[in-house]
């Protein structure tokens, strides 16, 4: 049986973080990965929607600019765009997995445990010093009749040719920002929602603001919908709800995502875990000694997210290597939804301090700015959130929502004033950077 100081099983942001520091070392790794090297985020998440972004982002300000400056509006070619990010983002699986061999051995393959601190993987047996979970999630797939039907984000951002009809359930951050390309693109849009709202992450004024934009560009929305079936019929698709059938010609599942532990075989370990991932303490440390996670697959309060992925793969590098032995602390933590208009935050919520007398809300407009205005751009509005004189969170929805609240994240990370700012920061005139000053206390 082979042996090593460290076991990553998975290649995704976290583990990537952490295989790339440990190259440093003379640490002997194995990075066991059965599905794409590199993960979600660089494959079928955030680094091709980003990128798909910049086209539709275009797009949809001309719309907004016709008649305001541009009397021909853009239109997005689904074929060429696809073509296009189809190329950057095809090959990236296989040169990550050269740059890790590079440094490590490497298995392609599913790994599960034989037991608390044996990883079997082709057939093989390993242990280690230090074994690492970063397996990420996967998208959920409705347990429905019909469900073969149903596709995910994976496949969506793949898709060669586009549908004319597209249903999309779910309006989380994915279902949202892929209800935007799509229909961006030229498709009709209807988006089931099985409650009330959407991302509850922001306020209900900024989900509503978003909502009625999404709307004057065509996109449908059914709220309260829960969807119990699907079948083929000769006009298309037929989902089948509780508040009556939607025709479509695709199908996106964007109902949430589920942590990979399927495979793991965590029967055979003391491993616990629940239906958000698998438990650690302070030190990313599971229920079995020397058998640590990190990254989406771990059942935690932050937000799932690349930087927060990266940050704990990070932290345990410097932990296992005995850079630190304090318990993980957490930065400031920012969101974003990349819709049109986006919606971002970063701290407190205003809904939750709405009837605090310990907190102040104050929502500042932006659009009477020459910068939002030369974008027609008529939503745009902050959010700030005052508990006593310091700035404990911030939220806005608009075209650049994203960019602008990183203005604020430095404010609340560290506790800065509106003094102490107003003293060393003189921001880049006229964007909302220099109007931070004069919207601190």
């Amino acid at each position: 049986m082979k042996k090593y100081d460290e076991i990553l099983i998975g290649s995704g942001p976290a583990a990537y973080k952490m295989a790339n520091l440990l190259a440093r070392t003379s640490h002997k790794v194995l990075v066991i990965e059965g599905f794409e090297y590199g993960g979600t985020c660089p494959n079928y998440g955030c680094e091709p929607k980003i990128f798909l972004e910049g086209a539709v982002r275009t797009v949809l300000q001309s719309q907004q600019l016709l008649n305001h400056g541009i009397g021909q509006p853009a239109q997005l070619d689904w074929q060429a765009l696809m073509r296009t990010k189809l190329a950057r983002f095809n090959p990236w699986p296989a040169e990550t997995r050269e740059i890790i061999k590079r440094n490590h051995d490497i298995e392609d393959g599913y790994a599960h445990f034989v037991d608390d601190h044996t990883i079997m993987v082709n057939g093989y047996q390993y242990q280690a010093n230090h074994i690492i979970i970063a397996t990420g999630q996967a998208p959920n797939i409705l347990d429905i009749p019909g469900k073969k039907y149903l596709h995910t984000s994976y496949d969506l951002l793949s898709l060669k040719q586009l549908p004319k009809r597209i249903a999309v359930i779910g309006a989380g951050f994915v279902g949202l920002e892929l209800a935007t390309l799509v229909a961006a693109a030229g498709a009709d849009v209807t988006v089931i929602v099985h409650s009330d709202r959407v991302l509850r992450e922001f306020t209900a004024v900024e989900d509503r603001a978003l909502v009625e934009a999404m709307q004057d560009r065509g996109i449908q929305f059914r709220f309260n919908t829960v969807t119990k079936a699907v079948s083929q019929t000769a006009a298309g698709l037929k989902i089948v709800t509780n508040q009556g059938s939607v025709k479509t010609d695709y199908i996106l599942d964007a109902t949430g995502r589920h942590p990979n532990v399927e495979r793991l075989a965590l029967a055979n370990t003391g491993i616990e875990h629940d239906r958000h991932g698998i438990k650690v303490d302070e030190h990313l440390m599971t229920s079995v000694d020397g058998v640590y996670a990190i990254g989406d697959v771990v059942s935690r309060k932050q937000p799932k997210l690349t930087p927060v992925a990266e940050f704990e793969g990070h932290y345990l590098f410097d932990y296992l290597t005995g850079k630190t032995s304090q318990e993980i602390v957490y930065p400031t933590i920012g969101q974003a939804a990349f819709t049109f208009p986006e919606v971002a935050r970063v701290g407190v919520n205003a809904d939750d301090v709405a009837d605090n007398a310990d907190y102040r809300v104050k929502m500042v407009p932006l659009k009477y700015g020459s910068l939002y205005a030369g974008q027609n751009d008529q939503v745009s509005t902050l959010t700030l959130v005052f508990k006593g004189q310091q700035l404990v969170g911030v939220s806005e929805i608009g075209d650049y929502a994203a960019d602008d609240i990183n203005n604020f994240l430095p404010i609340i990370g560290l506790k800065i004033s509106g003094e102490e700012y107003r003293k060393r920061i003189l921001a880049i005139y006229p964007t909302l950077g220099d109007k931070v000053a004069g919207l601190l206390p």
